[in-house]
């Protein structure tokens, strides 16, 4: 299993459409925005950007947070160029790219630096072997202070790991829950 490059990432994307849309160098800058948190094509990476549309938790109904019986009012859904993240607390957001990974390939997402050295980490489970969609991205405000997460930038980065052989079963032969999704998607059973 080998970790694969940039060069390898571009032609993905190019010719098989893995990532849409597709930045294939690294920006950290834009001419509407200026400074940006980095996202794009790195050495053995992509950084993905966080699209504008955020689900906080919420202890307003004081329910219980059950991934078996979820309650979606246990959200609060804010729109716009950045999310504030209260203290200790939760929100969910989605990529603004799609996927759509080979069969051979493992992708896992780490979160940057600039928002670990923050106190805000970023939870993704792996992306399996033909999973395609919109991924759902977990920033956890471990600190106690408010916490800005800005939309349209650069939050985590997806690792593509290569096998030396192709899975006999992937998520798309399992019929997987999650796959296709669009948007902030929450817990299923």
């Amino acid at each position: 299993m080998s970790i694969k490059s940039d060069r390898w990432i571009r032609r993905m994307a190019e010719e098989h459409s893995m990532i849409e849309p597709f930045e294939p160098g690294q920006i950290k800058e834009t001419a509407d925005k200026g400074r940006v948190i980095s996202y794009g094509t790195s050495s053995y990476g992509y950084d993905v950007r966080c699209s504008s549309e955020f689900k906080i938790f919420t202890n307003v109904h004081s329910a219980t947070v059950d991934p078996k019986n979820f309650d979606e009012d246990s959200f609060v859904n804010i729109s716009g160029e950045s999310c504030i993240i209260p203290p200790n607390s939760f929100a969910l957001a989605q990529t603004v790219e799609y996927f759509r990974i080979p069969r051979n390939v493992l992708t896992i997402c780490l979160g940057k630096s600039t928002y670990a050295r923050c106190g805000i980490i970023v939870n993704v489970t792996p992306l399996e072997p033909e999973w395609e969609g919109q991924v759902t991205l977990e920033f956890s405000n471990t600190t106690n202070l408010p916490a800005r997460i800005y939309a349209n930038e650069g939050v985590a980065q997806m690792l593509f790991l290569e096998s030396d052989e192709v899975c006999e079963t992937s998520y798309a032969d399992r019929k997987g829950k999650y796959m296709g999704q669009r948007g902030v998607t929450l817990p299923k059973t």
